[in-house]
């Protein structure tokens, strides 16, 4: 009895160690990149999930950048990845969109975005929904609709907050449903283990009511046949097309997918946007003396709402949008997944493997940015500010350039122009940011705001 049992823990320790070498030594038709799997499963997942400063290159990709150099491989939450930092690779995979790369996430991030969001699709059905978010966030949209709501409903917002007392800039500048939203980047990029207590458990039930609300509000507006001239009457009439390849899943994902973007990245950029000009003196008092000379001007209008002439004339402001969202980096990676063994630089990447860019290197770079790790508008000076490019990644890259990128900047725009010209602040609590490694505000930016008299 005792010899079958050795027998048995001799034949496990076999099997695990074989597990753990093929783990750790895949096959490759070529030379793999250099870098560790680490344990099978766990890879380096915990390294990779530690908090860190936001003011500088994430500490886990720094050392295995200074260890195996620009291209490397690690393993997250189970997956084989190989990381690049190297500016002309990544361009070069962005120009390979649909052909040797196609978009990936995380099946976390899949389960919780929803199976049937628009990231999860390819080729004609991508560009098809896409097309379908442009028609509301894109400039024609912006210009015509968008503009005048998100002024009236900043203009609100801004107002509401001097009679708080002080306010939370992340939860104020938040839409409705903040609550379902607010696990969300701890588990997006997790094990997804559905088990209560995990991030990925709270994730998903965050979806499920915000679902909930969507499908409640679409089944009703589709319902009572009353137009509300907005994008869900949008989707209900795609959906009730003869030869359409939209569903209510798939419109469900899309309106889930538009606001958790709008509510949580945006509202994090517009915190650190808020938290860097009440640091920077200097750069408020450029911003005031910018909106202000719109203000002048608007007067012999005779005008109080913000035009979409003025919005483009905001050049500073669009200089300080840009400094911001390359200081923070609220995308900690921008994952692809291999369609067929590609060679980079005398290196294999496997068929089936996937390849994380890092923009932080390149937005943080001393050979790109003087002085990186300063907040310095100025540097934007006679640049592009519209633009994504080989060094400048905010936004994403290629064809899979974020579709709400335009939107996010007009919302930027208008508070801050509202801000700094009608309101004073003071910051009372807060302002610390980490990464773990997406951005959070562990205390929160608390201030007192007031309105001025002018």
């Amino acid at each position: 009895m005792w010899g079958i049992a050795v027998c048995l823990v001799a034949i496990i320790f076999v099997i695990m160690n074989h597990w753990v070498y093929s783990w750790r030594n895949p096959k490759c038709n070529g030379k793999l990149p250099p870098g560790s799997l680490g344990f099978p499963v766990i890879g380096e997942t915990i390294q990779f999930f530690t908090p860190h400063s936001l003011y500088d290159i994430p500490p886990f990709i720094r050392k295995r950048m200074d260890r195996y150099g620009p291209l490397f491989l690690t393993s997250l939450v189970g997956q084989k990845v190989v990381v690049s930092t190297d500016p002309e690779i990544n361009y070069a995979i962005f120009q390979q969109e649909n052909k040797s790369f196609v978009i990936w996430y995380t099946e976390s991030f899949l389960e919780i975005i929803g199976q049937k969001s628009m990231m999860s699709y390819h080729g004609n059905l991508h560009k098809y929904l896409r097309n379908l978010i442009l028609h509301l966030v894109g400039p024609e949209n912006l210009r015509a609709n968008l503009l005048h709501e998100l002024d009236q409903t900043t203009r609100r917002h801004l107002h509401s907050w001097t009679t708080l007392g002080t306010v939370d800039v992340k939860e104020g500048v938040s839409q409705n449903l903040r609550g379902n939203f607010k696990a969300f980047m701890d588990g997006l990029i997790s094990f997804p283990l559905n088990i209560p207590g995990t991030a990925f458990h709270a994730c998903i039930q965050g979806r499920k009511r915000a679902v909930k609300v969507i499908k409640d509000v679409y089944r009703e507006r589709k319902a009572s046949k009353m137009r509300g001239n907005d994008f869900i009457d949008d989707l209900i009439e795609e959906v009730e097309k003869e030869e359409t390849i939209l569903n209510e899943a798939i419109a469900v994902d899309l309106v889930f997918l538009i606001l958790f973007a709008s509510h949580e990245t945006t509202s994090q950029a517009m915190t650190l946007l808020a938290k860097y000009i009440f640091d920077h003196p200097q750069v408020l008092a450029e911003l005031r003396k910018e909106h202000e000379a719109i203000l002048r001007s608007r007067e012999k209008e005779k005008s109080e709402m913000i035009t979409w002439e003025e919005y483009k004339s905001m050049t500073f402001t669009h200089m300080v949008i840009n400094e911001t969202v390359r200081l923070a980096n609220i995308v900690p990676g921008i994952f692809r997944k291999v369609v067929n063994d590609v060679n980079i630089k005398g290196y294999t990447i496997p068929a089936g493997w996937s390849i994380m860019v890092v923009p932080s290197v390149i937005h943080l770079n001393h050979d790109k940015y003087e002085n990186p790790l300063a907040f310095n508008p100025w540097r934007w000076e006679g640049k592009e500010l519209h633009a994504g490019s080989k060094t400048f990644m905010a936004f994403g890259g290629g064809v899979r350039l974020c579709v709400g990128a335009d939107f996010a900047k007009l919302q930027m725009a208008i508070f801050v122009h509202h801000l700094v010209t009608k309101y004073s602040w003071s910051v009372i609590e807060g302002g610390d940011v980490v990464r773990k490694p997406g951005l959070i505000f562990p205390n929160g930016l608390h201030i007192q705001i007031a309105e001025m008299n002018n």
